[in-house]
């Protein structure tokens, strides 16, 4: 049986050192991963927080409340085998990153986008020598490739534990720049989801917003904070 089909039978679940880093215990049973592997975990915070996900399930284990465990979960099983492969897929945004498309009218749109977009992208230029070119409408530009090579390296350097909350910071946003930013301390996550909702909030301004949309909306902003919430607690 799957851990995830599991009913509740432990009293408490705690953090607890291990070889390698941390882990967290059901009672004196040990979590594992869905593919059965060791939940070890790089910091003591991060086993805390994965430890008060189990302790607050209730009658049966439900991991939609479990956004840690989840991606703790997908760090170990998924990231870490195939991390190259990974980390090449995400560094592959800055070739066609969000802040570098604009919008040729109207007006307002356009100054809101710069206002949003230019300072994060000089930041790319200056702190992370990855200077990226603009262009007007949705034609691909190329980037130059020391840029892109610069963005890679940014990205190889993390952790897989860092590198699975990074995926959801990326997807969700569309823009390996912005998701550099929140990782870096440059721009809150908060920051990073209003900057990457120019377009959409424009559009909301000037037609209203759909329900169904709006919810949508609400969640990919929870899984953002969510994924940053985890990074900072990777160490």
């Amino acid at each position: 049986m799957s851990v995830w089909a599991a009913r509740r039978f432990w009293t408490a679940a705690t953090a607890v050192p291990v070889d390698g880093g941390y882990t967290v215990q059901l009672d004196a049973r040990p979590v594992r991963t869905p593919l059965k592997a060791p939940l070890v975990l790089p910091t003591i915070a991060l086993a805390k927080a994965v430890a008060a996900e189990w302790q607050a399930q209730e009658k049966a284990v439900n991991p939609e409340t479990m956004p840690f465990t989840r991606t703790a979960n997908s760090a170990i099983d998924k990231v870490r085998p195939q991390f190259a492969a990974v980390a090449d897929m995400l560094a592959d945004y800055g070739g066609s990153d969000l802040l570098c498309y604009r919008a040729e009218g109207p007006a307002g749109l356009v100054a809101r986008q710069a206002q949003s977009w230019d300072p994060l992208l000089d930041w790319a230029r200056d702190d992370l020598a990855a200077p990226l070119r603009q262009v007007t409408g949705v034609m691909h530009v190329a980037q130059p490739e020391a840029s892109l090579a610069a963005l890679r390296h940014q990205v190889h350097a993390m952790s897989a534990f860092q590198l699975a909350a990074f995926h959801d910071l990326v997807a969700i946003s569309g823009s390996l720049v912005l998701a550099l930013a929140v990782a870096r301390g440059r721009i809150t996550a908060e920051e990073a989801w209003t900057r990457s909702r120019v377009d959409e909030d424009w559009q909301i301004s000037l037609w209203g917003e759909d329900e169904e949309a709006a919810e949508a909306a609400a969640r990919k902003r929870e899984a953002l904070l969510q994924a940053d919430r985890f990074y900072g607690l990777c160490g």
